[in-house]
């Protein structure tokens, strides 16, 4: 790391704390959010103190008669600001909102299919993130990634991760890179990977990682980021070249941290973009 960044670091560090949660709430977010137990008391204390900053700065939204209240805005912002523990708060600006509907949603999007038709389609939906807006997200689909880890499944870290992408100016698999890494490489050992899964699905083969991550880039961004913090050992396994790409990004590596023990089979196919 850079003295630059490093310094960055250091002024977040302190400038995070003048943000503050009660501490039987942060507690209890921490008895209920499995994932967020795997850090240490350290990572545990920054992680709190993103999150009361995340809690001052957006607007939590419910709907369909669903009331918000501090614990689930804790659980959400907890688990959306792992993405950012060792980056800084910026990453998350530009758009203000997060909504909250009771269970899964229907939206309603254009679609042009090869020929340029474009119809209209309904689909059912457990999160979606606006580039430039929204987070929109299912409680009942937050709670259950966050009381059990579950394979490569978690919709707080892919809908967020989506806006980490979107900084970009475009959601395609390319955040903002840190100016120590480079672009040519992330892009190659991505798109490799990416294409080996396209040819995988289409010989009809089961891979290591959810088929949803074959539906654009974008999609696969988000997708490998939910392996890389509830399943590193699997990803890394199958795609350490990735993996390693990602902890340069993130400036993590879960694989040190004590993860409960979890089955390798597939987790169902997500319908969240």
């Amino acid at each position: 790391m850079s003295i630059f960044n490093w310094l960055k670091q250091q002024l977040l560090k302190k400038t995070s704390h003048r943000y503050t949660l009660p501490e039987p709430l942060w507690q209890q977010a921490l008895n209920k959010a499995v994932l967020l137990q795997t850090l240490t008391d350290d990572e545990q204390l920054r992680l709190s103190h993103l999150c009361a900053h995340f809690i001052s700065k957006k607007k939590f939204t419910g709907v369909d008669g669903l009331h918000v209240s501090d614990e689930m805005k804790v659980l959400i912002a907890a688990q959306a600001c792992l993405l950012i523990l060792e980056l800084d708060f910026s990453y998350f600006d530009g758009w203000v909102e997060v909504v909250v509907y009771p269970a899964a949603f229907y939206v309603e999007h254009d679609v042009r299919d090869a020929a340029g038709v474009v119809s209209r389609q309904v689909q059912l939906l457990s999160g979606e993130a606006w580039s430039r807006g929204q987070v929109i997200l299912s409680w009942q689909d937050v709670l259950h990634d966050t009381l059990e880890l579950h394979v490569g499944h978690q919709l707080v870290l892919h809908e967020f991760a989506h806006k980490l992408d979107a900084r970009s100016g475009d959601t395609n698999g390319m955040p903002p890179l840190h100016k120590d890494m480079s672009r040519e490489q992330w892009a190659q050992v991505l798109s490799h990977a990416y294409n080996h899964l396209l040819k995988q699905l289409e010989h009809h083969h089961h891979g290591y990682i959810n088929a949803y991550a074959a539906t654009n880039p974008a999609e696969y961004f988000a997708v490998l980021t939910e392996y890389f913090f509830t399943a590193p050992a699997i990803l890394k396994h199958h795609c350490e070249h990735v993996y390693h790409q990602l902890v340069k990004f993130y400036r993590q590596n879960p694989q040190h941290r004590a993860l409960p023990h979890l089955d390798n089979t597939q987790s169902s196919l997500k319908k969240h973009p």
